[in-house]
């Protein structure tokens, strides 16, 4: 009885054995195709091949995975436009608008003139068949983000010129479906553009308030990251309502939640490793289960049409990304980066085909045909982006050792974070790793309790270790290890002061309760910890919000900022959280500190907005017009340091006033010449 249990026909029914293939698939084609150099994505198509309906048979093309390599689709756009940096994007908004005209305009052209003068067809099926080699997927963007390239600017231009020639190729199938249909006119017209524009608004102007809205409410991960996919899929939905595909509505969605995941945040490891380990694999997996390798021993007319399609499209494509690489002058590896990422033809192509094929414009030899498209296209377009990523990254490795003073830093930093109360030590810890120097080490991260030695309560020293794993936990989402230490002290700066000296600590987080104003009395015992450790940056952090819901950094700078040891530390820094939260950043200062940082970040130094700022007396005004969003930053000095002023002893009473509902954190950039016996003074 049992072993007719497992009397099994093909195609294998049983969802427990299907799932567990996909499983096994997902788990091992990548490892065995790496040995002989395949990209694991393009093994994972094969693999598809394999075991689809036109291979061995062993499972279906079902709604299951139809339903799941759409969902992976939506995925890869979603990430795309989640991972892109959003000035850089703004930056070279119109890069992206030239690449999107090049690969949308070139494939459109030689499509057609194949298709209407060599195939043979009617206007509209040549103009549809032209359509969709115009299109393409960004199926090697997987490749090329785990090489860490995904902020590259040709990848950005790339990225965004995706957006642009899938939109009008789709806009195209559209067009072309109605005249098919007899219904072009200008309601057509009409309700097609203000549909796109209602779409647009809705995405861009409300999904972000409404997520910054959720995560403050809500601190838990797993219904932050719920929330987020359900915002992608909703997003999704919009566009199809709005007559365009769900894939450039995944991919608006993450342009919108851009600024709300911190790229170096637990948030945004969930959803690249949920996407990664199962959606993305399901969707290259139901990409190779199309492929029918017998379609083309039956007939010369599928042949013909196949290879003339995928010359035609690879044709097209190299050299949309050759006048890119011409007209902005990339390197042949960032060429490499275009073509990889624009010549996979896959989901916008398949929707394309699909809908011609139902309606009747297009015939089976185009059908078939473009399956053997998408299979070279997507090979040519995985080994040529890996090879440029990997080129890429072996050059810039090779300048990295060469920047002797950069490269000391990243490995020289070393970040504690003194753990203040339960409310605030996920808020502390995602401070830590936004403003974290990229490190291969990952080792640089340190988390501390200090227990009073008069304290003999077991259950308050177990309230204490569990808040020290807490914050591991919350570092290890993001695959970084945070050590954890436990002190016993009287006095909690001499035990601070021992852990900075033994480790080498250049960065200390404190947080400080949001629950409490930052009265004199506390910010003396804080202020005297810091006075005897001049050697690190020290950041005193209250917040009130998520670190991911804040808009916009009023930093505020005293004169001769610039001066201080640790002030190019401190920039290094502001830079690394910019980057990883997508933020807005204002500056405030003098002249010549604000000169002297546009000097030093150069290329970067669009990241700020600068303004001039004199004199301190004008505190109070820049507090009164803080936003709701804001987060307020105020660089200090300890007594006797070169940038110290007569504001700073009383900047508690500034903080508490302007600061009640907002983040703010107080920073002492590492000094030299400091006498460490200073004492607070009122």
């Amino acid at each position: 009885m049992f072993l007719s249990t497992l009397a099994w026909e093909l195609p294998i029914t049983d969802p427990v054995l299907k799932f567990l293939i996909i499983l096994i698939i997902i788990l091992f084609s990548p490892i065995l195709l790496e040995r002989i150099k395949v990209p694991p994505l393009l093994g994972l198509i094969i693999a598809g091949a394999i075991i689809g309906p036109h291979g061995f048979n062993l499972i279906l093309r079902d709604s299951g995975i139809i339903m799941s390599g759409t969902a992976g689709l939506l995925y890869i756009m979603f990430l795309a436009g989640l991972e892109i940096d959003i000035a850089d994007f703004k930056k070279n908004s119109w890069k992206s608008l030239v690449f999107g005209i090049y690969t949308f305009c070139i494939p459109m052209i030689l499509g057609f003139l194949v298709s209407f003068y060599i195939f043979q067809y009617d206007m509209l099926a040549s103009i549809l068949l032209a359509s969709m080699l115009a299109s393409h997927t960004l199926i090697a963007y997987v490749i090329i983000s785990k090489f860490g390239l995904s902020q590259d600017p040709a990848v950005s231009i790339t990225v965004g010129g995706t957006m642009i020639t899938d939109t009008l190729a789709l806009l195209v199938l559209t067009i072309i479906v109605g005249m098919d249909a007899g219904e072009v006119d200008k309601a057509f017209w009409i309700r097609l553009c203000i549909s796109i524009l209602v779409f647009i608004m809705l995405v861009l102007f409300v999904f972000p308030p409404l997520c910054r809205s959720f995560f403050k409410k809500y601190n838990d991960s797993i219904s932050q990251y719920i929330f987020v996919l359900a915002l992608v899929f909703l997003g999704a939905f919009i566009a199809e309502l709005a007559g365009i595909e769900s894939i450039i509505g995944a991919f608006i969605s993450g342009l919108a939640l851009n600024r709300l995941i911190p790229r170096n945040s637990p948030l945004m490891s969930r959803v690249e490793f949920v996407g990664n380990a199962i959606f993305i694999p399901f969707f290259l997996i139901s990409v190779g289960m199309l492929i029918d390798y017998r379609a083309f021993f039956t007939s010369w007319e599928t042949i013909k049409v196949g290879v003339l399609m995928t010359l035609t499209a690879t044709v097209a494509k190299y050299a949309a990304a050759v006048l890119t690489q011409k007209t902005f002058r990339f390197s042949k590896d960032q060429r490499r980066l275009i073509f990889g990422l624009s010549n996979a033809q896959a989901a916008a192509t398949l929707a394309a085909v699909m809908v011609g094929y139902n309606v009747g414009i297009l015939n089976d030899a185009v059908l078939n045909g473009t399956i053997l498209m998408i299979l070279v296209t997507c090979t040519m377009a995985s080994l040529c982006a890996q090879k440029g990523a990997h080129n890429i990254v072996a050059n810039r490795n090779k300048e990295i050792r060469l920047e002797n003073t950069e490269e000391k830093e990243i490995q020289t930093q070393k970040i504690l974070v003194a753990l203040g109360s339960d409310s605030i030590i996920s808020e502390q810890v995602n401070f830590a790793l936004s403003i974290k120097i990229k490190n291969k080490e990952n080792d640089n991260l340190y988390c501390a309790k200090i227990v009073d030695t008069d304290i003999t309560d077991e259950n308050t020293t177990k309230d204490y270790k569990r808040q020290l794993e807490r914050a591991t936990k919350i570092a290890a989402a993001t695959d970084t290890e945070m050590k954890s230490i436990l002190r016993f002290d009287l006095n909690i700066n001499n035990s601070i002061s021992s852990i900075i000296n033994e480790i080498g600590i250049t960065d200390l987080i404190y947080g400080q309760s949001i629950k409490r104003e930052i009265n004199n009395s506390e910010f003396k015992k804080l202020y005297e910890c810091i006075t005897v450790n001049p050697g690190c940056n020290a950041f005193i952090y209250r917040p009130i919000q998520p670190l991911s819901t804040i808009m916009r950094h009023m930093i505020i700078l005293p004169e001769m900022a610039q001066m201080e040891k640790g002030f190019p530390g401190l920039i290094n820094r502001l830079i690394m959280l910019m980057k990883n939260t997508g933020s807005k950043a204002v500056i405030y200062g003098e002249e010549r500190t604000l000169s002297y940082i546009r000097d030093y970040m150069g290329k970067s130094s669009g990241l700020f907005l600068y303004i001039e700022l004199n004199n301190w007396e004008y505190l109070s005004e820049i507090g009164e017009g803080l936003k709701h969003n804001d987060m307020l930053w105020i660089v200090l000095s300890r007594k006797g340091g070169i940038s110290h002023n007569s504001y700073m002893p009383s900047i508690a009473g500034i903080v508490s006033k302007y600061t009640t509902d907002k983040n703010c954190v107080l920073v002492y950039p590492e000094q030299i010449g400091i006498d460490q016996g200073t004492k607070y003074y009122t």
